[in-house]
């Protein structure tokens, strides 16, 4: 499992309307949105974050949580549990600000993220699915301990491109 070496101090917490400005302010960036399902909307307004930060704030259980340096909401991550045949797996999500990337933040957000999922909802495994040309995302999954159970060519279709779908997964471990 990933030992942050020089982490840039974090907090993980429920997403309040007081968000609403730092999260239009590193939402809003193309960088960020050129690997998130296009739920996560480019240019990211005002009007999107309030819809989102609604949603998030109104869950029973919470399952969508801002990244916090500093006082400040710099990303989010989440898991979303799954129904049916598939609900004893959730899909976990997460994007961070461009100015914190490499600083450790994100793996260390994804390992807590792990550790809360397993004891808060009744599942056993949580995958992602970055996109094929997403180093960075791959490399921090595999960081948190997760493996790459598949690769599936061109299965997701963004700004006019095909891209290969990866599916990275962590099991829970008794």
């Amino acid at each position: 499992m990933y030992k942050p070496s020089n982490s840039v101090p974090f907090t993980l917490r429920p997403w309040t309307l007081t968000d609403l400005p730092s999260l239009v302010r590193y939402a809003n960036n193309p960088a960020i949105a050129r690997f998130m399902n296009d739920q996560f909307p480019h240019p990211y307004t005002e009007e999107a974050g309030r819809y989102f930060i609604g949603l998030a704030s109104g869950e029973e259980v919470a399952h969508l949580f801002a990244i916090e340096v500093e006082g400040e909401a710099v990303g989010g991550i989440g898991v979303h549990p799954r129904s049916a045949i598939e609900r004893k797996n959730a899909e976990l999500g997460y994007w961070l600000g461009e100015p914190f990337w490499g600083r450790g933040i994100i793996t260390q957000a994804i390992t807590r993220m792990v550790a809360y999922a397993f004891q808060t909802f009744d599942i056993n495994r949580i995958f992602a699915r970055p996109f094929g040309t997403n180093g960075a995302s791959q490399r921090v999954l595999e960081k948190a301990g997760f493996a790459l159970e598949a690769r599936f060519a061109q299965t997701f279709f963004k700004n006019g491109e095909y891209h290969d779908e990866l599916v990275y997964a962590l099991r829970r471990r008794e």
